[in-house]
């Protein structure tokens, strides 16, 4: 199955983009900028976050059930929150 692949990662770069409530699942976002965006109770199902930026983005009630977080900069997020929605984070 091909991944949705994200329109211009690069227009989400340096902005706190309100993404609330999108549908981003499945989506290809690979080192995507997402530092400050609001993605308060996105659908991130299966979504490729590999490499992305998400430091102090805001992933209350976001679906991260699969989602691939592997290597992103989670730096003011609660890695406890992220493991126990069901994302796939660095082992520790």
């Amino acid at each position: 199955m091909d991944k949705k692949r994200f329109p211009d990662k690069k227009s989400v770069e340096d902005h706190k983009y309100d993404l609330s409530g999108v549908n981003l699942s499945g989506a290809d976002l690979r080192g995507a900028k997402l530092s400050g965006a609001d993605l308060r109770g996105a659908n991130l199902y299966g979504a490729d976050l590999s490499h992305a930026f998400l430091r102090s983005a805001d992933l209350r009630g976001a679906n991260l059930r699969d989602a691939d977080l592997r290597g992103a900069d989670l730096r003011g997020q609660d890695i406890d929150d992220l493991k126990s929605s069901g994302a796939i984070i660095d082992k520790e």
